[in-house]
């Protein structure tokens, strides 16, 4: 992310977000990653509880793009871990939104990728392949659309229909 600040987005379109096409993701995420701030096009996934179609997203290449994950905000199981953030670095990805828990904060924190995830759990996700990619989303609320655009920095999260200029 070059030098977008949420803040300033948001006071510079007030109308986009009373007409929806700015959304607030509300302030429930915890920061992660050495990458305090991130942006980039959304791919979307929702699993529950396992996390086979994640792998599958971070070992394809990212091409800055952000992955947002609806684990239900179910706080029984980490969706990523240091493995597989390291992996979505690699394959050039520039951030992973986890509506869930992640592991390994540690390897996370040390990875230069941006995560915003609810909270940390150590127990790993199951591995059944269930799930749904390039579905619209609800995180609290906010609608959260594949091909969307996510701006993430130290104020919190937006999600743009279209692409915000810097």
């Amino acid at each position: 992310m070059d030098s977008l600040v949420i803040t300033d987005a948001c006071d510079a379109n007030e109308q986009l977000i009373e007409s929806g096409d700015i959304r607030i993701l509300p302030p429930i995420f915890q920061m992660y990653g050495k990458r305090r701030a991130f942006s980039g096009r959304i791919v979307t996934v929702k699993v529950f509880e396992e996390n086979v179609l994640v792998r599958e997203f971070v070992a394809s290449k990212g091409h800055g793009r952000v992955l947002v994950i609806d684990g239900g905000g179910s706080m029984k199981s980490a969706l990523i871990g240091g493995i597989l953030s390291n992996s979505a670095r690699k394959n050039g990805w520039a951030g992973i939104v986890v509506y869930g828990c992640i592991r390994d904060v540690e390897d996370i924190n040390g990875c230069d990728i941006g995560v915003r995830a609810l909270a940390a759990h150590p127990k790993k996700p199951k591995k059944t392949g269930a799930g749904e990619r390039h579905v619209t989303i609800r995180i609290g609320g906010a609608e959260v659309r594949d091909g969307e655009w996510l701006y993430a920095d130290s104020d919190g999260i937006i999600v743009s229909k279209t692409e915000l200029s810097v």
